[in-house]
C-alpha cells in the first residue's frame, strides 16, 4: 500500500470510495465542495493506493477563534478493505503531514473509541468547543507540535461542512 497525495485523476475514485464507505453521497459531495473552497490544503488530501484508490483522508482549514487549525474528515476506506490497516495508515500519514506543516492541532467529529488510538482527546480537555453543543461527546482534538495552550475557544469548520 502506498499513501500519497491526491493526484489530478483521483477525484472520481475518491468519490466512489467515499460513497461506498458511508453508504451515501453526502460525504463525497462534501469532499468535492471542499476541493473547490478556500479551505482546501492540497498537501493534506491523501489516498491509499493499492493498485487503485482504496482509501482517502482529508484535512482542510478550520479555525479555533481566529487561529487557523486543521479539520479532519472525511476519512473513508472501501468496505472490503476496512479493518485492514488502511484507515490507520492514512491517519498516521495525515497527522505527520500536518505536524510537518507546522499546524497546531487537528479537530474532528467522530467515535472516541476509534480516534483515541491516534492521540485524539475530547476538545473540552483543551477548552476547545464544537460549533454545536450536542456534538461535545464526539468532538475531538489532536495536538501537534506547534500547539500553544492559548489556542482555545469555539472551533469552526469551513463553510461546506454546514451543508452536510
Amino acid at each position: 500500500m502506498l499513501i500519497r497525495r491526491e493526484g489530478e485523476t483521483d477525484a472520481e475514485a475518491i468519490r466512489a470510495v467515499t460513497t461506498a464507505a458511508f453508504g451515501r453521497q453526502a460525504e463525497a459531495v462534501l469532499v468535492d465542495e471542499l476541493r473547490e473552497s478556500q479551505a482546501w490544503i492540497p498537501a493534506l488530501s491523501l489516498v491509499a493506493d493499492e493498485s487503485g484508490v482504496t482509501g482517502h483522508v482529508l484535512c482542510t482549514r478550520g479555525h479555533v477563534g481566529d487561529v487557523p487549525v486543521l479539520a479532519l474528515g472525511p476519512l473513508a476506506v472501501r468496505p472490503g478493505r476496512q479493518r485492514a490497516g488502511v484507515g490507520s495508515a492514512l491517519m498516521h500519514a495525515v497527522l505527520g503531514a500536518g505536524d510537518a506543516l507546522g499546524e497546531p492541532l487537528v479537530a474532528l467529529l467522530g467515535d472516541p473509541g476509534y480516534y483515541a488510538r491516534f492521540g485524539f482527546r475530547l476538545g473540552s480537555e483543551y477548552q476547545i468547543t464544537p460549533p454545536v453543543a450536542g456534538w461535545q461527546p464526539h468532538f475531538q482534538v489532536r495536538l501537534l507540535t506547534a500547539y500553544r495552550p492559548s489556542v482555545r475557544g469555539m472551533f469552526r469548520y469551513a463553510e461546506p461542512f454546514d451543508r452536510v
